[in-house]
């Protein structure tokens, strides 16, 4: 069962407005606790981009810092963190530093008084990458095609004129492949996100580069679009180009998840 399966019905409502937004949040859940601490095992929070609680509770403020840096920490890697806030003496009889982790746990003093021990479980829960693409070509139809498969949200209904609003998490493809080369990218790059790629030669993305630089564009979002796009598969077909591309995309996405970027 999922974690949203568990929840209060107001708990389940925050995090529908969350996904809505396309925005990452993270699941709280104390797994045991020893010694006087005021919330139990079960007790659960849900925390947002910022590592703060937005419903629920762990208790009181001694184990607000370490949770929130621990929610901070799973929101970048995407693995889920397990944190154990324990009294200083407690760790100093085990050996244990502060901030040490051993055996995939992460350990953090406890200043309160009360001198409980809490392990909190943190799960991080990321919102499912958006691919932008522009172009109608058979490349772009391949991609949109192929993409929903490995859990990519593509976009294709796009104004002609202008990009739809994007958030920094997306990804965009520009497979305009002659139609429109320099209008799309213009789009992409007045847009620019986490990745930007062009479908077509290195010599051709170097001629428009150099038209989009005269008309005003930055030269570093200009020379950090992936061109060509897509992985050096020795891809012929429009689907094996599809396929070299969304190769490349999750290499991309698996790379490093910022959560500046998200």
């Amino acid at each position: 069962m999922t974690p949203a399966e568990f929840l209060s019905e107001d708990m389940a409502d925050a995090v529908q407005e969350l996904r809505s937004k396309a925005e990452p949040f993270a699941f709280a859940t104390i797994v045991r606790t020893a010694g006087a601490t005021a919330a139990r095992p079960g007790a659960k929070a849900l925390l947002d981009a910022d590592g703060t609680i937005v419903h629920g509770w762990l208790g009181g403020g001694c184990t607000k810092g370490a949770v929130q840096k621990a929610a901070l920490s799973a929101l970048r890697s995407g693995q889920p963190q397990l944190v154990s806030i324990a009294p200083e003496e407690l760790l100093a009889q085990k050996g244990i530093n502060s901030g040490d982790e051993l055996d995939g746990v992460k350990f953090t003093r406890n200043g309160c008084p009360s001198k409980g021990s809490i392990d909190i479980f943190i799960e991080p829960c990321l919102p499912i990458p958006q691919l932008v693409i522009l172009g109608k070509s058979p490349v772009a139809n391949a991609l949109a095609n192929l993409a929903p498969q490995f859990h990519w949200a593509v976009s294709t209904n796009l104004n002609e004129d202008k990009l739809t609003p994007v958030k920094p998490s997306q990804f965009i493809v520009v497979a305009t492949q002659g139609q429109g080369d320099i209008q799309a990218l213009k789009q992409a790059l007045d847009n620019h996100r986490q990745y930007v790629a062009f479908v077509g030669s290195k010599r051709k993305y170097e001629v428009l580069a150099s038209e989009l630089i005269k008309g005003g564009a930055s030269a570093n979002n200009v020379h950090s679009v992936n061109a060509p796009a897509g992985l050096d598969l020795g891809a012929v077909t429009p689907e094996e180009i599809a396929l070299s591309i969304l190769a490349e995309l999750v290499r991309a996405r698996r790379a490093k998840i910022d959560i500046n970027d998200v």
